[in-house]
């Protein structure tokens, strides 16, 4: 068995190659899904000795099988948005505890302590639908912020809109939170001029709005927040951690998560950093269900802590991802 906190003490390459190894063992002895895949490739941990040797599980196992490296009873599930009549990913989760270890140090890391800001969230297609890892985070983060003007919206945008202006103009360390088609619907009400805002989007406009590319969706929000850039959060229901983008749309992730990317024509063959194909995910919070994701979406590793999303496979379906069309 592997000690969870070792995960978030990863503090060198060499600590996250190790303990990266020690996993994709584990989760070939104790995950059935994960240990059929790797057979049909003929992948064995006698022969795996890089991570880059790993076998990538497709991320849309999520959606057809029960991902799981653990006996421990399930304490919540996630599931994806999905379209109407589309199979949803479920993510069974049997320790939330490092679910919220992840969400907690990752915001930190980079943010700092969330008690910080006031947190407003504007996501209203999340709220109307049970299972949301993001609703779950950010719930978290409302009550530890201590605030309490910190909350959910749904329906109720110009309550939003009074108490963001209110809010700002005295000063208050604010961050917005919001899926894009509700942060755009929110500029269209008003036009904003904010000094003390983080807006951060959490990508796609689910069927709401057409697509855009991540430029012209930024330069519309800049524009109607009065704001010099947009933050970006990249997470899905298959992860139990995120990576944040602090405007510049390049993400930086946590110590214990590394992105590779492989060949778009070759899914077993991984590519150099700074050439655009699929992303691969090593997210090492997955212990007890797959820490080795194939995913469907589009981008480039720019070094070892930065990556960048440019598109999706025309072949995914529309995810509750933070990615954009090409």
């Amino acid at each position: 068995m592997i000690n969870t906190n070792t995960i978030f003490s990863i503090s060198s390459e060499n600590e996250f190659n190790t303990l990266a190894l020690k996993v994709f063992k584990f989760q070939f002895e104790n995950n059935a899904v994960y240990r059929s895949f790797c057979d049909l490739l003929y992948k064995h941990p006698s022969a795996i000795q890089r991570i880059e040797d790993i076998p990538f599980l497709p991320i849309q196992f999520f959606k057809s099988h029960q991902v799981l490296s653990s006996n421990a009873p399930i304490e919540d599930t996630f599931s994806s948005s999905g379209t109407t009549g589309s199979l949803t990913s479920k993510h069974y989760v049997t320790d939330l505890s490092i679910y919220e270890k992840s969400f907690r140090q990752g915001f930190q890391d980079i943010y700092g302590n969330v008690n910080a800001y006031v947190i407003l969230a504007l996501l209203p297609n999340y709220l109307e639908r049970r299972g949301s890892s993001l609703i779950y985070m950010v719930n978290d983060m409302i009550e530890h912020s201590q605030h309490p003007e910190s909350g959910f919206y749904l329906d109720n945008i110009n309550e939003l809109k009074e108490t963001l202006i209110a809010l700002d103009s005295k000063g208050k360390k604010i961050m917005l939170i919001g899926v894009s088609f509700a942060l755009l619907d929110l500029v269209e009400l008003h036009q904003f001029n904010l000094k003390n805002t983080i807006v951060m989007e959490t990508g796609g406009m689910k069927g709401r709005r057409k697509e855009m590319v991540r430029e012209e969706l930024h330069s519309v929000l800049k524009s109607g927040f009065g704001v010099s850039k947009i933050h970006s959060e990249y997470g899905m229901t298959e992860l139990l951690s995120q990576a944040y983008s602090l405007g510049d749309g390049v993400f930086r992730y946590p110590n214990w998560m590394r992105i590779l990317t492989r060949d778009p024509e070759d899914a077993l063959t991984l590519q150099k950093t700074k050439k655009t194909g699929g992303i691969n995910v090593i997210d090492l919070a997955n212990i007890n269900s797959c820490s080795f994701i194939a995913t469907q979406d589009l981008g480039r590793v720019h070094d070892s802590s930065t990556f960048e999303i440019i598109g999706r496979f025309d072949s995914s379906d529309i995810r509750g991802c933070n990615l954009m069309v090409l």
